[in-house]
């Protein structure tokens, strides 16, 4: 049986010979790995075999990017979306939000008319390569995109947008459009020129610890309609779509399942996301993707994290519908020799 199979099976809450796998480590942590044993010729990709591959376009403003400071621990870079951000170097942590070009609705209405597809926001010859790679592989291949909230947010800024949801919701819902509009016309014009896809993926972090950054009422209104075009775009070719969302976004997932989406990854533990609960709840409608926590697998006592795959992927996977993923990314905590025992336990409890 092949990824792509096993996957599909999966999302169609289906039993394949076992669980599909995929998993997101840090930079920091494969670079950690690598010094402990991970062989210097493989990625943790090919050494695990995760069964995802994907491409992203380019959904940003295109302004140009520079570097602003270079600094032996952090650098201060310029994106394509105007936005101003400090990055760590040597560990892994969240961008600082620094400054931004996008502060008014008229400024926005100046950068819009860049929102439009162009051949620079896809890496054609590299793409199409990847593409066909996976496919001969039997790979599970993506359309990767991150409109929405998030992105927004770091566009805007993360005050500047909340407050722009309830004073100015008009000019966020544009936004958030104009930004989705651009996604399904990459992909529309990709799938055109020979990309072949399994599922569209849209990653959009929606909460935070126990509650979502905004209502329900606004997601619906205001983030809801740019999800949806996207999923629309996907199941008019019958294909599944998937959600990432860090944070708590359980409140959403009537809307989440009424936009479109087949599948919700990372379901973060610490945030409050309970993968066992989920699948009892909405296993019918929704498949599940990740729920192992992290922080099980950097302990220090390896019976904790062989309990918290022992209770979770039994239960997650009956009937199908449960792909194992970490509940968010896996830190640079977790020794090499961890996670190998993560992935024994996987593919112990993850047959079927």
């Amino acid at each position: 049986m092949t990824s792509r199979e096993r996957v599909l099976l999966a999302i169609g809450h289906q039993e394949a010979d076992r669980i599909p796998i995929h998993d997101s480590p840090w930079g920091t942590t494969e670079a950690r790995w690598h010094r402990e044993g991970l062989p210097d010729d493989q990625s943790s990709t090919s050494f695990f075999g995760y069964e995802f591959r994907g491409i992203w376009p380019n959904n940003s403003l295109l302004l140009p990017t520079e570097t602003l400071e270079d600094r032996e621990e952090y650098a201060v870079t310029k994106t394509g979306d105007g936005n101003v951000w400090r990055n760590w170097k040597g560990r892994t942590s969240t961008p600082e939000l620094l400054d931004f070009t996008i502060t008014t609705r008229q400024v926005w209405e100046e950068h819009k008319p860049r929102m439009v597809m162009d051949e620079s926001r896809v890496d054609w010859e590299n793409g199409l390569s990847g593409c066909r790679e996976a496919s001969e592989q039997g790979l599970f291949y993506y359309f990767g995109c991150g409109p929405g909230f998030t992105k927004v947010c770091n566009m805007v800024g993360p005050d500047r947008l909340l407050m722009a949801m309830v004073d100015d919701p008009e000019w966020v819902g544009d936004m958030i459009l104009t930004d989705a509009q651009v996604c399904v016309d990459c992909a529309e014009e990709m799938m055109a020129r020979g990309f072949v896809f399994d599922a569209g993926w849209v990653f959009d972090d929606l909460g935070y610890k126990h509650k979502g950054f905004f209502s329900v009422d606004l997601y619906r209104k205001l983030i809801m309609p740019g999800h949806k075009l996207i999923c629309d775009c996907f199941k008019a070719r019958g294909l599944p779509m998937l959600l990432h969302s860090c944070g708590y976004c359980e409140e959403y997932i009537p809307l989440i399942i009424e936009a479109g989406f087949d599948v919700l990854q990372p379901l973060e533990v610490k945030a409050g996301m309970d993968l066992v609960r989920l699948k009892k709840e909405w296993g019918d409608r929704l498949a599940f993707m990740g729920g192992i926590d992290v922080r099980a697998m950097a302990h220090p006592d390896p019976t904790v994290i062989e309990r918290e795959i022992a209770e979770k992927i039994p239960p997650a996977k009956a009937d199908g519908g449960y792909i194992y993923h970490s509940d968010h990314s896996v830190p640079d905590n977790v020794s090499f020799d961890q996670y190998r025992r993560v992935m024994d336990l996987v593919a112990q409890y993850g047959q079927y």
